[in-house]
């Protein structure tokens, strides 16, 4: 079978390595080496990934998909959630106030943020089913007077079902002024998300309209909480279904510009961690350049013969480029391989590895680890890949080049 020259002879120097051990060695730990940092890059990635996207869902138990403010005296917030619901890319529009308040209970109290909602639209914007919650809501629907709190809230305040306490809105407790408190009496506790279970408190929308009412400008103003089809892509679609209200001054804010902080964190970090674990395959490069430069030394005379057959510097370049490539390619393929099948059994490896050590090491469940969940994205597969290839190929460019550089005459002259 017809195979173009450079690759010919590249893939006959990576083969015909068996009487220098050196140099065969030297190219395994290369191999190996860019295996080992593509197995982890893949690896991390992933269990980053399920780790944002798990603290993605945690805050939008609470953090809608988008809210829109409605103008003080402008369209009402009925009229708004048919328009926005008949919009594409809206799934369903609820209304809601929110404000900072204290609340007390049996002489102790906390800095929460209260909601009001509508109990009949509030189930239709939420982001997963939660049949808990809305039984919470129907009955909220029917208590006037009723709360629902987050479990830590709860929890931290001693509060149980049936229990009253009172909610003093910020304003008013800054100027000293108690007047405004309201009495409300506890429903249930509801899982709000990691960041919300201990600051969330869900009250009736006019509930929330009374408490909020002598409060300063923007606090307690009416908001649209929007539930959209393509959860990365709120923040366009909210803004272009506002586009179908009536003209107003309308502030539109999605969920991913609201905690901008928190995902930039977790952005920024998998990005340093995958700069720190190419180190891994750049090491392994290192190796490449070894090789090659041994290899050259090793066959500077089969270098001149190809030379004077009329091979040119490009064509000597490149068998050298394919021969340092052959490792690369060979190791991005093998950690590939192995970093999928990684990142889809992670999380039974933590599990049997808890099970070993409470077998080995104590009578009981004692040692706990947390159980690594991974999700993998196959465009960090291919992006780590061709990372993997594109420091190889680098790897080989400067022992190419010397090799090119060879005068067939200097080395044959005592040949």
């Amino acid at each position: 079978m017809y195979q173009p020259l450079v690759l010919f002879v590249g893939l006959r120097f990576v083969r015909a390595r068996k009487k220098n051990q050196l140099m065969s060695f030297v190219s395994l730990i290369s191999m190996l080496g860019i295996a080992l940092g593509v197995l982890a890059l893949i690896a991390v990635m992933s269990v980053i990934n399920a780790s944002t996207s798990t603290m993605r869902n945690e805050t939008l138990k609470s953090v809608p998909h988008a809210g829109l403010v409605l103008p003080a005296g402008g369209i009402g917030w009925q009229q708004a959630a048919r328009t926005l619901q008949q919009q594409s890319g809206i799934v369903a529009a609820a209304p809601f106030v929110e404000g900072e308040a204290w609340l007390r209970a049996d002489g102790n109290g906390e800095f929460v943020a209260v909601r009001g909602v509508d109990p009949a639209s509030e189930p239709a914007v939420l982001q997963q089913d939660s049949p808990h919650l809305e039984q919470l809501l129907a009955a909220l629907a029917e208590t006037p007077d009723g709360i629902i709190l987050g479990t830590r809230l709860a929890s931290r305040l001693a509060l149980f079902n049936g229990m009253q306490l009172s909610v003093t809105p910020l304003s008013s407790l800054l100027s000293r002024d108690t007047g405004d408190a309201r009495s409300f009496r506890v429903l249930g506790v509801a899982d709000f998300g990691f960041y919300d279970n201990a600051s969330t408190a869900l009250v009736n929308l006019p509930a929330a309209q009374a408490l909020f009412a002598g409060s300063g400008p923007g606090t307690g103003r009416m908001q649209m909480r929007l539930r959209v089809d393509d959860l990365f892509n709120a923040a366009a679609l909210s803004s272009r279904a506002a586009q179908a209200l009536p003209p107003a001054d309308y502030r539109v804010n999605s969920w991913d510009q609201s905690r901008r902080s928190l995902f930039d964190a977790l952005r920024l970090e998998k990005v340093l961690t995958g700069f720190m674990l190419l180190m891994i395959v750049i090491i392994g490069a290192v190796n490449i350049v070894a090789t090659l430069v041994m290899t050259v030394a090793d066959k500077s005379a089969d270098i001149a013969i190809l030379r004077t057959m009329g091979a040119g510097r490009g064509t000597v370049m490149a068998v050298f480029v394919i021969q340092g490539l052959a490792a690369g390619v060979f190791g991005t393929l093998l950690g590939a391989l192995g970093g999928v099948a990684l990142a889809a059994s992670i999380g039974d490896l933590t599990q049997a590895v808890q099970s070993l050590l409470n077998s080995a090491l104590a009578p009981g469940d004692v040692y706990m680890i947390a159980h690594l969940q991974s999700e993998l994205q196959w465009a960090d597969v291919a992006l780590v890949c061709a990372s993997a290839l594109l420091v190889s190929l680098l790897a080989t460019l400067y022992p190419a080049w010397r090799a090119s550089r060879i005068q067939p005459a200097d080395v044959l002259r005592y040949e």
